[in-house]
């Protein structure tokens, strides 16, 4: 079987391109920084470089392949709609033009759980639960694009949308690095009473559930999936196991929910200001993100895609601390 990953200089995209290869599938693929791709074209993988808001170079791109998982996209959580409507939804209607122009027979498409989220806490969210408003351009745009993933069978493709929750293991920039820096500044604090629960993803288990849907069949098809553990931790408890793993002092300072949403609500206001509106250090929907329980139903996962995580939060994180001490120390 011949693939596409795109968003393959990414960290989800690259893990994935990667555990395709050595599952002995033939993979494409593509992204924005050759050089972070270097080591899959050592694998063996077919790089070809290019936007893929030309859509003649996602034509390109889809050619011979016989699927595609697409892993590209805008993220963020400040920024104008037309950023995150480009590149979450415009990059992807080209990629489903492409698909069926050139034949694809199925189109993986990563989702988010921020289509999600609306400040409020959630435990055991199941699929069809997506607020009637969004928060933020992001989770909007991320559902706008999931829609026309669906959209798309009618013409013929296959197609299953995963929505994995807090990815991490090697490789993760996204989750930790920022709050570890934070703390190096003494500017981390507990929002609330540090109690709340999350679901976390093992990068390995998400390669699993990317890999499952490629193979998928029958009444598995068309739909969309909840990916995390299963099994929601307390953030902070997590966030202070990376820190000490990394000699870190924890966190210990308690900031009160009402108090940390007035400074957000403040810092984001006067960024819209500034020339540039440079991005806030603190967001009312990081509030809530740090300080609300926020869980996953993976129930249709385990039953449509026999999914099924083997690789604990806490290996993850030992995977992630492990690899972050040896790029800190580069």
């Amino acid at each position: 079987m011949k693939i596409l990953v795109t968003g393959a200089s990414g960290f989800i995209g690259g893990r994935f391109a990667r555990f395709a290869l050595e599952q002995g599938l033939a993979v494409r693929i593509n992204g924005r920084r050759p050089e972070a791709v270097e080591h899959l074209i050592k694998r063996g993988a077919e790089f070809v470089q290019g936007d893929l808001s030309d859509p003649s170079l996602v034509r390109t791109l889809c050619h011979d392949v016989e699927m595609v998982v697409h892993c590209a996209g805008a993220v963020g959580t400040w920024g104008k709609r037309e950023h995150f409507y480009n590149g979450n939804v415009v990059l992807t209607q080209n990629v489903i033009e492409a698909c069926l122009s050139q034949k694809v027979r199925r189109l993986v498409h990563l989702s988010s759980p921020s289509v999600y989220f609306d400040g409020k806490s959630h435990i055991g969210l199941r699929e069809e639960q997506v607020p009637k408003k969004f928060v933020d351009h992001y989770g909007e745009t991320k559902f706008i694009a999931e829609q026309e993933v669906l959209a798309a069978q009618e013409f013929g493709l296959e197609v299953i949308a995963l929505r994995p929750r807090f990815v991490t293991g090697a490789g993760d920039t996204s989750i930790f690095p920022r709050l570890i820096e934070m703390q190096r500044k003494g500017r981390l604090a507990i929002i609330g009473n540090g109690l709340n629960r999350v679901d976390f993803t093992s990068m390995h288990n998400l390669n699993e559930a990317l890999f499952s849907s490629l193979l998928a069949a029958g009444t598995a098809l068309g739909k969309v999936y909840n990916i995390s553990n299963g099994a929601p931790v307390p953030l902070w408890d997590v966030v202070n196991y990376v820190l000490r793993q990394l000699d870190l002092p924890p966190v210990t300072k308690h900031v009160p929910v009402g108090l940390a949403y007035t400074a957000a609500t403040l810092n984001e206001t006067v960024c819209k200001l500034l020339p540039g509106r440079p991005e806030p250090s603190l967001f009312r929907l990081g509030v809530a993100v740090m300080s609300k329980d926020f869980s996953l139903d993976i129930s249709r996962a385990q039953r449509e895609l026999d999914y099924a995580p083997q690789v604990s939060v806490w290996t993850a994180l030992d995977e992630f601390c492990t690899w972050w001490k040896v790029v800190a120390n580069r």
